[in-house]
């Protein structure tokens, strides 16, 4: 079996993200949790005061472990007088990616979320099969992309760029030549959300 992630969401008011970092961090470094972190941002467009933590777990019943710490606890992720809201959701990344790697701390994030109709998932994961290596100079900068195992069906993918101006440079190239978006994606997506996120140093 594939490795499982979790994106773990932790919404505080705006002047708290320090606080909430150093906390969450501390919550995923403890001697009784499990999971390896990969990243940890703070949104800077879309809806703010939002911390975005994602772990990769080598088993199913790691990430259950670690589900139900944060459950159970009076002070979840170290954060529980600060935080006014949380939200864990678990994933199974496309099994044609490679697995993800730590952020890059000089890079700008955006994260997308695409809600996709019943049924709507085997055609988007043949289509991004499909796209990802002819896209190449833009595909490389995607981090990872992942269907939700609970909740309404939905894929989120994270993509790392130099700047804004970059991501924008790769998308319109990647338009015009018309190897994106992978066919069959669009005709799947119910709604569609975007974050931009700068990842919080140690």
């Amino acid at each position: 079996m594939r490795e499982l992630y979790e994106l773990t969401t932790l919404a505080f008011p705006l002047l708290s993200a320090a606080e909430v970092a150093k906390a969450a961090r501390e919550w995923i470094s403890m001697p009784d949790a499990d999971g390896t972190l990969l990243g940890c941002w703070r949104t800077e467009m879309g809806p703010l005061g939002r911390m975005l933590i994602l772990r990769r777990f080598e088993a199913a019943a790691a990430l259950q472990r670690e589900r139900r710490r944060a459950l159970l606890s009076s002070n979840p992720f170290n954060a529980g007088g600060v935080i006014t809201a949380l939200e864990m959701d678990s994933y199974m990344p496309f099994s044609f990616l490679p697995p993800a790697q730590p952020v890059a701390l000089d890079a700008v994030y955006e994260f997308r979320t695409y809600k996709l109709k019943p049924g709507g998932l085997p055609p988007t994961l043949a289509g991004w099969e499909a796209a990802i290596e002819p896209a190449r100079d833009y595909t490389a900068h995607l981090m990872i992309n992942m269907y939700a195992l609970d909740g309404p069906p939905r894929i989120t993918h994270i993509w790392g760029f130099d700047s804004l101006a970059q991501r924008g440079a790769l998308r319109t190239a990647a338009y015009s030549a018309g190897i994106w978006p992978p066919k069959g994606g669009p005709e799947n997506i119910l709604e569609a959300m975007s974050v931009i996120a700068l990842p919080e140093s140690e």
